[in-house]
């Protein structure tokens, strides 16, 4: 009994799971973050506004591909995470005002002015 026809499935089968993330579009900001405990902040990540159901929505793509989707809350003190499990803790800190938000293990520093950006 030969068994070697399924090793080229199997090969197969492990290449196509899961596409490739695509990258930010052009006009996308560039902000500092923080991926995982103990991340330290660097300018790694990027931000892109896009049209949601209720309003402007952030985009915010990590350099592996992972991606987290945020929208400002109605106060405009705070940024909500529309996506996942974890709920977003912002603070706003700085002169100029820099929104500091963490979602889990993972942090990033947004422009107060975020929504006013084009």
């Amino acid at each position: 009994m030969q068994r070697w026809p399924a090793v080229p499935l199997l090969a197969l089968v492990a290449c196509s799971q899961g596409e490739a993330q695509p990258q930010a579009n052009d006009g996308a900001q560039r902000i500092e973050c923080a991926q995982g405990e103990g991340g330290q902040f660097g300018p790694d990540c990027l931000v892109e506004r896009v049209a949601g159901e209720e309003g402007p929505e952030f985009v915010v793509r990590h350099p592996n591909g992972a991606f987290r989707r945020f929208r400002i809350a109605l106060d405009r003190k705070s940024m909500i995470a529309i996506d996942g499990a974890d709920e977003a803790v912002s603070s706003l800190r700085g002169d100029p005002p820099i929104m500091e938000v963490a979602v889990g293990p993972d942090r990033y520093r947004f422009p107060a002015d975020l929504d006013a950006q084009p």
